[in-house]
């Protein structure tokens, strides 16, 4: 699954929070979570634990990996209660 997408059109951020995601605030990437639509499969954590670990609040902390794994973990979100948007570099 796309994480940058939703239907195959770029995901933005007023959607993504009208439709219930919360922000996680990175650097360079921006990753956004719906716990209504999360299926606790666990690729977050498996993928990368260093950015998603659920025990610790926030429990995703977008600069503890590169912009690159994090987006390729979030893509192997099934449910699609992962989202990301890679920032601009300036």
């Amino acid at each position: 699954m796309d994480g940058s997408k939703f239907d195959q059109e770029p995901v933005n951020e007023e959607e993504l929070l009208a439709q219930g995601y919360r922000k996680y605030h990175g650097e360079g990437i921006d990753i956004y979570y719906n716990k209504d639509i999360c299926a606790h499969i666990g690729n977050c954590v498996r993928g990368n634990p260093e950015i998603f670990e659920v025990g610790r609040r926030p429990w995703i902390i977008p600069d503890n990996g590169s912009v690159k794994n994090a987006s390729y973990v979030v893509d192997t979100c099934p449910s699609g209660a992962l989202k990301y948007i890679v920032k601009a570099e300036v």
